[in-house]
């Protein structure tokens, strides 16, 4: 992941374990995709058994975990951040990296 938006100039790493509530944010997609798969599986197959339930979850999540971790860092960072709009209608602003303490 970029360390700032190459737009505007957003530092995504506000600080050191920013990204941690994201996954509670991944928590609730991944649990979306588990009832899906759950629903889809028991309006289309008689007989669901345990084997075939955790093949196709685990078949999917993994499959879609590319997917729901940019989405779930995405939506985590929107809830602090504004959008502010189309890349040529902001201003952008100056990265400053996040740099060690010194002691």
């Amino acid at each position: 992941m970029y360390e700032s938006c190459p737009c505007c100039g957003l530092a995504y790493e506000k600080e050191p374990g920013f990204y941690y509530g994201a996954m509670y944010v991944s928590f609730g997609i991944s649990t979306a995709i588990f009832l899906m798969v759950f629903f889809v599986l028991n309006l289309f197959v008689e007989e669901i058994t345990l084997t075939m339930i955790m093949t196709m979850i685990v078949l999917i999540v993994v499959g879609l975990l590319p997917i729901t971790f940019r989405l779930s860092r995405a939506i985590w960072i929107n809830i602090f951040e504004n959008y502010e709009g189309p890349c040529n209608q902001i201003k952008k602003r100056e990265f400053k990296p996040n740099k060690p303490p010194q002691y």
